[in-house]
């Protein structure tokens, strides 16, 4: 028996990546098949193998004002950025402030506060440590200022799961808009880790691309020739409604936040499980929440992060999940634009699905130039038509998108047509 349920609508948007300030531009962007991967210029480069990255196209700070920046940090900030204009896109929604939740996150949090704080701490002591670090360091902390910026009581979330961590902070807002703890959720992901800690960090794990001579050329998920991811920055985030609250105020939805499916591979702190279970079972799991059936899905943007491991076991996993219907999906991976933004990732690439959605087209997938062998999907190489509904004719058209972490975190969102 099907036991009714809210329906939860996403009715505004907003980004700050690596291809532009706001969605509009980041959209843009990636529809022309842009790269926002650049060279470092910061001195500490230098002495890395890794000295590319996609740094954000705009600067928080010019957008939020100096004396807050000052008080917040990075990640903090570009969090704001995309929260405020995804707020202003659903139309500053008149809500009661215990109905008004937050689910936002960070995979690292405020690195790069940490750093400068210990530095300050060697070089003149502990008295001229900020009285602001330890608010600009915690991983909750955008969530805290978000939640005081628009004042919402329905509580203040941030669920960390490194790369998974923006999705499932959208997944948990769709919960609590269902279990009747809010009517209105601005949910996402955030992260600023383009530092020499992080980026040589990850370099001695081989998990980068070290293609620093051809940086647009770097990221090149399902590539034969990946070579490992290129770190970004930025945010993504939704406005997620109640169907009810959201025609009470008569608000047009983007799409409907249809479900959220979970796993966790149990395997390996930092690589994926070869056999894609856990893969397979959140994508499942996420339709069967979403009731969508696999024929729906016209479209995926994939996790992809162009390392020679992940980007097969995806794939596979996808063709597995979805059955003979993948035959007719389009999948796509943002990252070749944007790179990967750790924890801020599943929110943008959300964001993209959603207007993927929205113009029935997907993205493409730059650098692709041969495809491996090992990935048994149709990637587009080019921005790509997508149906207008599920092959079975009357469904709405669905479109997935997936987000994996260190430490076995598998998520999937599934978003169909409002």
């Amino acid at each position: 028996m099907t036991v009714d349920r809210e329906t939860v609508v996403v009715t505004g948007l907003g980004a700050t990546t690596p291809l532009g300030g706001d969605v509009a531009s980041t959209w843009a962007a990636m529809l022309a098949g842009r790269s926002g991967v650049r060279a470092i210029t910061e001195p500490w480069a230098a002495q890395l193998p890794v000295r590319i990255a996609a740094q954000a196209a705009a600067d928080p700070a010019e957008a939020i004002g100096r004396v807050q920046a000052r008080r917040m940090d990075r990640c903090e900030q570009f969090a704001l950025v995309a929260a405020r204009e995804a707020w202003a896109d659903a139309g500053s929604p008149e809500v009661d402030p215990e109905r008004l939740g937050v689910a936002v996150t960070s995979g690292i949090g405020g690195i790069g506060s940490t750093l400068a704080a210990y530095d300050t701490l060697n070089a003149k002591g502990w008295q001229r440590i900020s009285p602001y670090t330890v608010p600009m360091l915690m991983p909750n902390g955008s969530a805290g200022w978000i939640s005081m910026e628009f004042t919402a009581h329905a509580g203040a979330h941030s669920l960390v799961s490194a790369c998974a961590s923006g999705a499932e902070a959208i997944g948990y807002g769709i919960d609590m808009i269902r279990s009747g703890r809010a009517d209105v959720v601005l949910a996402g992901g955030t992260e600023a880790a383009i530092m020499a800690l992080n980026v040589g960090a990850f370099a001695v794990m081989r998990a980068m691309s070290t293609r620093n001579d051809e940086p647009e050329r770097a990221s090149r998920p399902f590539d034969k020739a990946r070579d490992g991811f290129v770190l970004g920055e930025g945010s993504g985030m939704v406005v997620l409604e109640s169907a009810s609250h959201a025609r009470r105020r008569g608000a047009a939805p983007y799409a409907v936040a249809a479900g959220a499916g979970y796993s966790s591979d149990a395997y390996h702190i930092a690589h994926p499980a070869p056999d894609g279970a856990g893969v397979v079972s959140a994508i499942s799991r996420a339709l069967a929440d979403a009731r969508v059936d696999p024929s729906q899905v016209v479209h995926v943007n994939a996790h992809a992060t162009s390392t020679p491991e992940g980007d097969a076991v995806e794939a596979q996993a996808l063709a597995k999940a979805l059955g003979p219907a993948v035959d007719g999906v389009v999948v796509s991976s943002t990252k070749s634009m944007t790179g990967h933004l750790l924890g801020g990732a599943g929110a943008v690439e959300s964001v993209a699905a959603i207007c993927a959605l929205r113009d029935r087209v997907a993205p493409p997938t730059i650098n692709l130039e041969d495809l491996d062998d090992e990935v048994p999907v149709d990637v587009a190489t080019q921005p790509r038509p997508l149906a207008a509904h599920g092959r079975s004719g009357s469904p709405p058209p669905a479109v997935l998108n997936n987000a994996f972490g260190f430490g076995g975190h598998n998520v999937s969102l599934v978003f169909t047509a409002a």
